[in-house]
Formats: structure tokens, C-alpha cells, sequence
């Protein structure tokens, strides 16, 4: 098997075929309900705070055929109750969208909601087919709302494919969720947060914003890496910086959940 990294930036695999990094059962912080939740290997960014750098690389993990997938999805299928099912996340899942489109068709077809838990960075034919068509919800994670912000979490510039992205998602009038991790005088400051808001303010299709306080059980899995964790002087947020946080959120955003 060759994988090969596209000009798109896609990851290639044979047709069918998803190169998976780890399986979890009976999630219950990766969309609605009860779900399986698929962390595909391979991702373009290397945000500082990651807490699953493992999944960055584009080599290595396991190599699923959609339809191994797809029969444990249906075994778990009564555990999914009416608002659970499958979220695919990673590293970020769009690097593998062409395989996705056949995988969630799939899904759709046993009657299973599907999620993905994306960057946003990606928006070609693969992944517009997956918004307009197959996928039940999309879990958007906004890193910053400043270029420069952006590029000091995430090693890369243009902000603007993110919001494109939601741009596409908000006129397929299908379901949105926002994620945004808080990180003192990073990401948590006030203006950013207002910022945020205002911008997504007028969005239909978005149902919730999903905050992630700051932490920092990742960095053994750098240590482990041989990778340089830029974040270990940064604290973690007290309670009433989270609470402030919310507030503010609060206005824009019809349900703020602290994760």
C-alpha cells in the first residue's frame, strides 16, 4: 500500500480504504448521544496544545476497508439511541474525503448519523459533497480569529479556509457546531471571544459553541515524540475566567458548553 501526499493535500489510499489512527466506543464528547468515533492518522497543521500529536503524521496507523467500518458501526448501532452515531475526527478527517464520501454514504444508508470533526482547512469537490450530502453535523474548530493568532497555534497562515469553510456549511442549511479551545492571554481574552461572536452571530445552521479549557495532558505523548511542547508555561484557566468566557459567548451563541 502507498500513500502519498497529493499536491490537494490529500492523503491517497487504495479505493475504500482509510488509514485510521485509533477507535473509540461509546464516545460522549464528540457530537450527540452515544457515538464511535474514528480518529483518522494524518494532519497539515501542529497546533501547539494538541493532545493527540500522534495523529499529525500522515504515515502510519492502520488501514481500514469502509466496510470493516461500517459493520462495527451497525454492531454498535443500538447503543446509538436516537441522537448518537459515528463522528469521524482526527488529526483532520478532510485529508482523507475522497474515502469518506463512499464511507458515509455507506452510514447513511444503515441509517446512522454521521459527524465530522474538522479544521476546516480543506474545501474541495470531496468535502463539499460531504457537507451538502452525507453529513448529519459538522464540529468546526475556530483556532483564533487573527492571522497572526492563527499561525502561532498552528504553524500555518490563511485563518480565512476556516471561515470559508463555514461559509459553505451555513449555506447548505445543515447543522453546525463551533469548538474553541481557551487558552489565558491566548485565546481566552475578551476581544477575540466578542470578536468571534460577532462574526458568527447572524449564522443560522450553528447550534452550539463547545469551549475546551486549556490543559495539558498531551505533553507526554510530545515527550514521547522527541517534540518540543511550546505551551508548558502556559496555566490553565481559573473558573471565573472560564465563567467570564461563557458570559460573553452568551450573547452570540444559542447554547455555550464547557467541555
Amino acid at each position: 500500500m502507498r500513500i502519498l501526499n497529493l499536491k490537494s493535500g490529500l492523503i491517497k489510499t487504495e479505493e475504500n480504504i482509510l488509514r485510521v489512527h485509533s477507535i473509540e466506543s461509546f464516545g460522549t464528547h464528540d457530537g450527540p448521544g452515544i457515538r464511535m468515533v474514528i480518529f483518522l492518522q494524518g494532519c497539515k497543521l501542529k497546533c501547539l496544545y494538541c493532545h493527540n500529536p500522534d495523529t499529525i503524521e500522515t504515515s502510519g496507523g492502520t488501514l481500514y476497508h469502509i466496510e470493516e467500518l461500517v459493520k462495527m458501526a451497525v454492531k454498535e448501532k443500538a447503543y446509538f439511541g436516537k441522537k448518537g452515531g459515528v463522528t469521524v475526527s482526527g488529526g483532520e478527517p478532510l485529508l482523507q474525503s475522497k474515502e469518506l464520501v463512499p464511507f458515509f454514504k455507506r452510514l447513511k444508508e444503515e441509517g446512522i448519523h454521521t459527524n465530522i470533526d474538522t479544521n476546516g482547512r480543506i474545501l474541495n469537490h470531496f468535502t463539499e459533497d460531504l457537507l451538502d450530502s452525507y453529513a448529519d453535523l459538522v464540529m468546526l474548530d475556530i483556532k483564533h480569529m487573527t492571522e497572526e493568532g492563527y499561525e502561532a497555534i498552528t504553524g500555518m497562515r490563511n485563518k480565512e479556509t476556516a471561515f470559508n469553510f463555514a461559509k459553505h456549511r451555513e449555506a447548505s442549511g445543515k447543522k453546525m457546531w463551533l469548538r474553541y479551545v481557551l487558552i489565558p492571554e491566548i485565546t481566552n481574552k475578551p476581544e477575540l471571544l466578542h470578536q468571534m461572536g460577532a462574526y458568527f452571530k447572524d449564522y443560522k445552521t450553528i447550534e452550539k459553541i463547545e469551549l475546551q479549557p486549556y490543559h495539558k495532558l498531551g505533553i507526554h505523548k510530545w515527550d514521547a515524540l522527541g517534540w518540543d511542547y511550546k505551551l508548558k508555561d502556559a496555566r490553565e484557566n481559573t473558573e471565573e475566567e472560564v465563567d467570564a468566557a461563557v458570559e460573553i459567548l452568551k450573547n452570540y451563541f444559542k447554547e455555550v458548553k464547557v467541555n
